[in-house]
């Protein structure tokens, strides 16, 4: 199986190179600001080829200046420019919230552009088009041998990264576990249900103050441009990735003990409506900070490389509410409830394992018998809401695992 894979390192570029990858990074947003405002001009819809032509009559007059960039680095940010139109028009047909295509500003952040072309890995450097071997700072990280289909060159805080993509033949994996649920939250960042839990690192919260601190003394720096006040922004712009590389970190690690570990052969997730759930001003803060989307695209591709499964639960199905010894649904479960109990069968059991087991269960709940109300009749794998569940699974007693 052919899959496509991105490697993403730093770069160790010396101070000429500096200045090429600068101009590189303008020439790209130059050129993706200028064919936006010739879309406007024209009110029609952008075409990546024509805009390139239109570009290369101006170049020779107008912009003489891109003649000392890699012509790749403005042509693939007008296939970008084409590609956010595309989203734009199908969002407004599918009546999704996707905001029109806005200019550029170097203002905030030097951007980044994708190269093509000629590319060649050593152990610690690569070779880029029109920049030359420049150096690494991970060594033997991405393969020399793989075909490179192209490279993004980026930056953020001050530092340089590339992102190699390249083409790769993998073959799936043998799934030695059994179906695995998880429950993503805010407390801890997953549930599983073999009862692993996954610490959510909570970075945003670690560093809230020393943000707001620092924030506080850029204001006070009011003369924009001054040498203070770049450096409080190189700063709090180095804190801001500070916080994203230990979400990063923390979700790799999991999701990669998930599947290299367990090796399941099907992972269930809930489809959780994010956009809604931020909308309560109390938690939006740490659901943004747990990063739930980025810990499920992790795990989706991952899963994938596999060879195995991710399937995602009804949006609907009441997995927090439902007891996963005997399937009784408790309609007056709220938030604040972190310990689940069964008026029906007393059975006690933290609130995100009963729900990473409910979702363990998922292939055995059809989703046609879920209605718009939240509620669900449970398959015969759940066994009927009596005193005492004395139902048994391959691992043991059901007891032992929904009793703490």
């Amino acid at each position: 199986m052919q899959i496509q894979k991105a490697y993403r390192t730093e770069l160790d570029p010396n101070n000429v190179q500096r200045t090429h990858l600068l101009k590189h990074a303008g020439c790209a947003r130059y050129a993706y600001n200028w064919a936006l405002n010739r879309v406007k001009e024209k009110t029609s819809k952008p075409n990546a080829m024509q805009l390139h032509r239109e570009l290369n009559a101006a170049k020779k007059t107008d912009f003489p200046w891109m003649y000392e960039v890699s012509k790749a680095a403005p042509q693939e940010s007008l296939r970008d420019l084409q590609k956010a139109f595309k989203n734009f028009f199908r969002g407004c047909k599918e009546g999704q919230k996707v905001g029109f295509p806005k200019f550029k500003s170097k203002n905030r952040g030097i951007g980044s552009f994708r190269l093509t072309g000629s590319v060649h890995v050593e152990d610690r450097r690569i070779k880029l088009p029109r920049l030359g071997w420049l150096r690494l700072k991970e060594s033997g990280y991405i393969p020399q041998d793989a075909h490179v289909l192209s490279v993004t060159v980026s930056e953020k805080a001050g530092h340089w990264f590339v992102s190699a993509l390249v083409q790769e033949e993998i073959e799936p994996q043998e799934s030695t576990g059994e179906v695995l649920g998880i429950d993503l939250g805010i407390k801890s960042l997953a549930t599983c249900s073999d009862r692993t839990v996954y610490e959510n690192p909570k970075a945003l919260s670690r560093y809230e103050k020393k943000i707001k601190r620092l924030q506080r003394h850029m204001m006070k720096r009011q003369q924009k441009g001054s040498k203070n006040r770049k450096a409080t922004q190189r700063r709090i712009a180095k804190l801001w990735m500070r916080i994203g590389n230990i979400r990063k970190d923390a979700i790799q690690k999991a999701t990669s003990e998930i599947v290299k570990t367990k090796r399941p052969s099907l992972i269930v997730l809930e489809d959780l409506n994010v956009r809604g759930m931020v909308k309560n001003h109390c938690l939006a803060k740490s659901i943004h900070d747990a990063s739930m989307r980025q810990f499920r695209a992790t795990l989706e591709y991952k899963q994938e490389w596999a060879g195995w499964e991710v399937e995602h639960a009804d949006r609907f199905y009441p997995s927090s509410k439902t007891c996963s010894c005997c399937g009784a649904i408790r309609d007056d479960l709220t938030l604040a409830d972190r310990l689940f109990v069964c008026y029906t069968c007393d059975n006690k059991i933290d609130r995100d394992l009963n729900a990473s087991i409910n979702l363990s269960r998922w292939n055995t709940v059809s989703s046609t018998e879920i209605n718009g109300q939240g509620d669900a009749k449970v398959a015969g794998s759940l066994c009927e809401p009596v005193g005492v569940c004395e139902m048994a699974t391959k691992q043991g007693s059901l007891r032992d695992l929904c009793h703490s």
